[in-house]
């Protein structure tokens, strides 16, 4: 299976490139960032940090049906953020973009967590590079993770019975 490609630049930063993974309409897409985890993760905060270890990460985010223009945008600014904006991606994070992740898109910002797909391992002594899964959720949603965390938002997911790869879904609707 030959991925789909494109590639966004952002002034003063290195090229993202962003690959979808496409196997049929039943299954989710995969939309997988590339350059991200080019250097590592460093808090903006260090006084030092090494330019060889430390946390890598790319961005993963699964979405049925065909692929939404301006998505693969979002997911770059994502992929940028650790550079340009000195964000942390970790699990549990949440990034708001305040905007529409795609044309006419009802959600605005990601919830990042574990994905399926396993760490990529670099050749010593580089940190291996952590897929995470980035959710796509609504403005209402976001509010709840600020409010609850991450993992009460996952919660309410399952009990609404929410299918967070369908992009039409419906927020959840936490108690």
């Amino acid at each position: 299976m030959e991925p789909d490609e494109a590639a966004i630049t952002f002034l003063g930063a290195e090229r993202i490139g962003i690959m979808r993974f496409f196997v049929s309409e039943d299954v989710a897409a995969q939309y997988i960032s590339v350059g991200c985890s080019r250097h590592p993760i460093v808090d903006p905060a260090e006084l030092l940090s090494d330019p060889v270890r430390g946390p890598r990460a790319e961005v993963v985010v699964a979405l049925r049906g065909p692929p939404p223009k301006g998505l693969a945008r979002s997911i770059a600014v994502v992929a940028a953020a650790p550079t340009v904006e000195g964000l942390v991606l970790e699990p549990g994070a949440l990034v708001d973009l305040e905007t529409p992740l795609w044309q006419g898109a009802p959600f605005t910002a990601f919830l990042l967590g574990d994905s399926d797909i396993g760490d990529v391992v670099l050749p010593e002594p580089m940190s291996p590079v952590v897929l995470l899964s980035a959710v796509p959720i609504t403005a209402t949603e976001a509010a709840w993770v600020r409010l609850k965390g991450a993992d009460a938002m996952r919660e309410a997911w399952l009990q609404d019975g929410v299918d967070t790869t369908d992009p039409r879904r419906r927020a959840a609707d936490p108690a």
